[in-house]
């Protein structure tokens, strides 16, 4: 009798366990069924055809950006690539990072970083990360990268090149130097002496020149883009040689342009974005850059799943360079003879040199700097 009871219960306990079982098995294929993302360069979101509207999953992309020595807060460069990753953020729903490179040694290691944590897309702002990135892009054939400034990595097929036309913009400020100096001197700090960064140089000195011929710019190389003293120092100097008007392209070393210019009670002009807010009385004008605008084409293209391999160029006609729109320390006449120059510039009629042996044959042996 207690056998066969025994026998009962057992029977029963396995119906219960079976029962369980099953209902376990069932709840497990319920999560292998719902859909799943995979990341894809292009940010499209890959699911099973059954999923539903309701159920489908997208993958946000990922970009990173690796700021060179100036650092996020440079007022400058870097702040505004990191603008123009902010506002993709924003519009188009891409997940957006940084990491600062504190000296040119942190480049190697922040881009390694950021390829270990799987970005769609890293961004090195400036030529000086040109062999960094070449070597990474080797490394990692399969890692979008992108770089500001530098198109010898364009042959590379995971590279884009964002370029700039920086001369056009810097032939504009020259024009409101040259205008504004009572002195018939001006000055101009280079953060560092290189092919492209001379254009910002070649661009103001042609702009000064074809304005008022009689004019003398100093020049002056920091051979540093986050060195404020030293970019003070420069412009301290100028000031006391006659200059009034003083234009940087530096990164963070013209903050100290910007500076003397307060202190001296003199004219300075800013660069990449507009830095009047910085010296409200003092900031005349900036050639902008316009880094956000290229960033935010760039990634908007990958959303779209475009190509973006290879040298993208961003002009004045484009919107990549311009004046800044903040003018309210400039006369009317002033802002007159600028847009005339922009639009000779947009209709062919200006040719802005934008190579040493371009410059030196309009304007002779006068682009040398200390």
């Amino acid at each position: 009798m207690k056998k066969t009871k025994l026998s009962k219960l057992v029977a029963l306990m396995l119906v219960v366990v079976l029962a369980f079982t099953a209902c376990s098995s069932k709840n497990n294929n319920k999560k292998d069924e719902t859909p799943s993302t995979e990341d894809t360069t292009d940010g499209a979101a890959t699911t099973d055809d059954t999923a539903s509207d309701d159920t489908a999953a997208t993958t946000k992309l990922k970009i990173a950006m690796v700021t060179d020595v100036g650092g996020i807060n440079d007022q400058s460069f870097n702040q505004g690539a990191w603008t123009g990753l902010q506002k993709a953020e924003k519009e188009l729903g891409v997940e957006v990072s940084y990491l600062e490179s504190a000296t040119e040694a942190d480049y190697v290691s922040n881009i390694e970083t950021l390829v270990d944590q799987g970005h769609d897309l890293i961004v090195a702002c400036g030529f000086l990360m040109a062999d960094t990135i070449k070597e990474a892009a080797d490394a990692y054939p399969d890692q979008k990268f992108a770089i500001i400034d530098d198109s010898t990595n364009a042959d590379l097929p995971n590279v884009s090149c964002l370029m700039f036309k920086q001369n056009e913009a810097s032939y504009l400020v020259g024009v409101v130097a040259a205008l504004m100096s009572e002195t018939n001197k001006v000055g101009f700090v280079l953060g560092m002496s290189t092919p492209v960064m001379n254009q910002f140089g070649y661009g103001y000195v042609a702009g000064v020149l074809d304005t008022n011929p009689d004019a003398k710019v100093e020049l002056y190389n920091a051979n540093a883009f986050g060195d404020a003293a030293a970019g003070k120092a420069a412009a301290i100097q100028m000031f006391t040689n006659g200059a009034d008007v003083v234009f940087h392209a530096a990164g963070g070393t013209g903050n100290g342009v910007i500076e003397a210019a307060k202190e001296q009670g003199k004219y300075a002009i800013g660069v990449d974005i507009d830095q009047a807010y910085l010296a409200p009385e003092n900031v005349i004008t900036s050639a902008m850059k316009r880094c956000d605008n290229a960033i935010y084409d760039l990634v908007e293209k990958m959303t779209k799943g475009e190509e973006i391999q290879g040298v993208q160029t961003y002009g004045m006609d484009n919107g990549g360079v311009d004046i800044a729109p903040t003018q309210d320390l400039l006369p009317e006449e002033v802002i007159a003879k600028v847009q005339e120059a922009k639009d000779k510039i947009l209709a062919g009629d200006i040719v802005v040199p934008e190579t040493q042996e371009q410059f030196d044959a309009k304007y002779g042996d006068v682009y040398t700097l200390d």
